[in-house]
């Protein structure tokens, strides 16, 4: 379903320089624009979005990159996000996630993941917006804990809140293409 927000849409040539930039990796990527045009009403929100969260949060390095990377396609597929699932998938390949570990996100406990991929998947699944009683309990933590520590899963949590956050934004903002199969599709779609 292709977004259909009523926000007003910036022109590509009004846009900052960088998000210029930006408009065109998500033309040639999604060959959609909204979430870009939109976010040129308020150049200081995506300057904060794209570099105090990703560059000093989500790319730390403090949390290895394939372990987010993987954690934040599980949300988009979850969502049913197809704007995510695109640059999350290309993402997840970049930073060397196999095309099998992207393929068996669905059934994870199955598939060829290691046991803290596993327990960090497990996290996402308590933290999706479609499981609105998912907590961190002592089982989950002790899982989680064997392979990260406190301020790892702290960190680990926070980045899960942003991105399911923006999941509820980029939805109800109407600023992104959902898969058929997103829970969070208007009525009569």
């Amino acid at each position: 379903m292709t977004p259909d927000t009523p926000m007003n849409r910036v022109p590509r040539e009004q846009l900052p320089p960088d998000m210029q930039q930006a408009w065109e990796a998500s033309m040639a990527l999604h060959g959609d624009t909204t979430f870009v045009e939109v976010a040129g009403n308020n150049p200081v929100m995506w300057h904060w979005y794209r570099e105090a969260f990703y560059q000093q949060v989500f790319y730390s390095g403090r949390i290895e990159r394939r372990l987010v990377e993987l954690v934040r396609l599980r949300l988009a597929n979850v969502h049913g996000c197809a704007f995510c699932d695109r640059a999350d998938t290309a993402a997840a390949l970049e930073a060397g996630i196999p095309q099998a570990q992207i393929d068996g996100l669905e059934a994870y406990e199955q598939g060829p993941f290691s046991e803290a991929e596993k327990a960090a998947l497990a996290l996402a699944d308590r933290m999706v917006l479609t499981n609105p009683l998912g907590r961190l309990d002592r089982a989950l933590y002790a899982r989680c804990r064997a392979h990260f520590s406190d301020a790892q899963l702290f960190e680990l949590g926070m980045i899960m809140a942003v991105l399911c956050g923006m999941a509820k934004f980029i939805f109800a903002f109407d600023l992104v293409e959902k898969m058929p199969s997103c829970p969070f599709l208007p009525a009569g779609a």
